[in-house]
């Protein structure tokens, strides 16, 4: 009979070997024997508790996802006025919890499976549209009727920072792919072309 309180343990594991075993193959293309052998489990442990990998790797964005929403709640909260409310949102997307290589490899890969799978494509669209929320709520006190159109555009910069990202060598650097698009955000704001 299995401990009490071991399950979530086990999910958790299991959901930090997928992140890790992502980011390290840089693909999808990982076995469950392989995210189980990192989490310390067995392989029908694994799949008892999520199913397939294709699940696994749902609850891994899930979990990433939930951080990325801590850290945007946290900064909108330190944040003052408008524009320092969309300056921490970049700053967010970009915060070390989110901005790490396997994390990285993880959403290029949650881009890549939300086109076949529809729950990845449905937390894809949450995501997105919190994003898009966030930022017209705040950007319409300054750019009026623009801030929809604007507010795309610092999604797809904060998008496209990552796939960057992902293929480019070395460490991330979150401090200059936040000020990339922040450069960005400050021309639209200036109206500048």
């Amino acid at each position: 009979m299995p401990k009490l309180g071991m399950e979530p343990i086990r999910k958790a594991a299991l959901v930090k070997a997928t992140i890790t075993e992502i980011g390290r193959a840089g693909s999808l293309d990982v076995t469950v024997s392989q995210i189980a052998k990192r989490a310390g489990v067995s392989s029908a442990l694994a799949h008892h508790y999520f199913g397939s990998k294709e699940q696994i790797f749902l609850a891994a964005m899930r979990h990433i996802l939930t951080l990325y929403g801590a850290e945007v709640r946290g900064a909108l909260a330190a944040a003052d006025g408008p524009h320092g409310r969309l300056k921490a949102v970049v700053r967010a997307s970009f915060a070390a919890s989110s901005f790490r290589r396997e994390v990285i490899g993880a959403w290029l890969n949650f881009y890549v499976l939300s086109q076949t799978q529809a729950e990845a494509k449905r937390l894809l669209s949450i995501y997105q549209a919190r994003l898009q929320s966030n930022l017209v709520h705040d950007l319409r006190p300054l750019v009026g009727a623009r801030a929809a159109d604007v507010a795309r555009g610092v999604g797809a910069m904060i998008d496209g920072v990552y796939i960057r990202e992902a293929l480019k060598r070395g460490a991330p650097d979150g401090t200059a792919a936040a000020d990339l698009v922040l450069g960005y955000l400050e021309r639209e704001l200036e109206g500048r072309e």
